[in-house]
């Protein structure tokens, strides 16, 4: 798109994503593609900034849950600037979510400590199911 700016601006060498005023069903799907962008340049830790956003739904809870998630299992972190909005601030407490990603007052904040960080090893993948995880236990099925 002619113009347009990258939605990802980097911040003392942090990826950060400045989140729409109101995230819904409308752009679910954009902010999870910038997200997992992201995640990819930051090597797993990256910044969002939701100072702005005044709406988040359960379809962008979801999303933030997710990038959380991916970037854990890549070593990184995920971290918030905390919305300025009581009602957006409400639902991350009621959701527990503020209690699961790390969120910061500002974006100084969020943006120095993840550069003096160093990252974490990737958590290790839970092994499909059916496979054995003990060579000393039989499988649930008992065979």
């Amino acid at each position: 798109m002619p113009g347009a700016r990258d939605p990802i601006e980097m911040v003392n060498g942090v990826p950060v994503v400045v989140a729409p005023e109101e995230i819904d069903a409308s752009n679910t799907g954009w902010l999870h593609a910038v997200l997992w962008e992201a995640a990819d340049r930051g090597r797993g830790t990256f910044v969002v900034d939701m100072t702005r956003t005044q709406l988040c739904d359960s379809g962008g809870l979801g999303v933030l849950v997710r990038a959380h998630n991916r970037a854990l299992a890549d070593g990184g972190e995920l971290r918030l600037v905390r919305p300025t909005s009581a009602s957006v601030l409400t639902v991350l407490a009621f959701t527990g979510i503020d209690q699961v990603i790390p969120s910061f007052p500002s974006l100084y904040e969020a943006v120095v400590p993840a550069q003096a960080t160093a990252p974490r090893p990737p958590r290790p993948r839970r092994p499909e199911p059916g496979m054995r995880t003990r060579p000393d236990r039989p499988p649930p099925d008992g065979s």
